[in-house]
């Protein structure tokens, strides 16, 4: 489970990153939210920092990967879409 605790910090990490350099994820950004990018840099950010903190910690663990699953899913699909927009 260390190494569940070690992810979930990681994602949270992440997800404060979004906030201390948005520009660094504009790039990857830009394709599944091409309008108000920022807005979505910050939604991302806030997802992913709630998330990593809810795996890292083991009592609630169990939704954070339900979440992180969905949250991953959902945005895969936003990412397909703007690929067949951008062809």
């Amino acid at each position: 489970m260390a190494l569940l605790r070690t992810a979930g910090i990681a994602l949270a990490a992440t997800g404060a990153a979004h906030f201390a350099v948005p520009k660094a994820f504009e790039p990857i950004s830009s394709l599944p939210f091409p309008q108000d990018t920022r807005a979505w840099i910050k939604r991302n950010g806030a997802t992913e920092l709630v998330l990593g903190l809810a795996i890292s910690a083991e009592k609630t663990r169990k939704a954070g990967l339900v979440g992180a699953a969905v949250y991953t899913a959902w945005l895969g699909a936003r990412t397909a879409s703007g690929l067949r927009n951008a062809g």
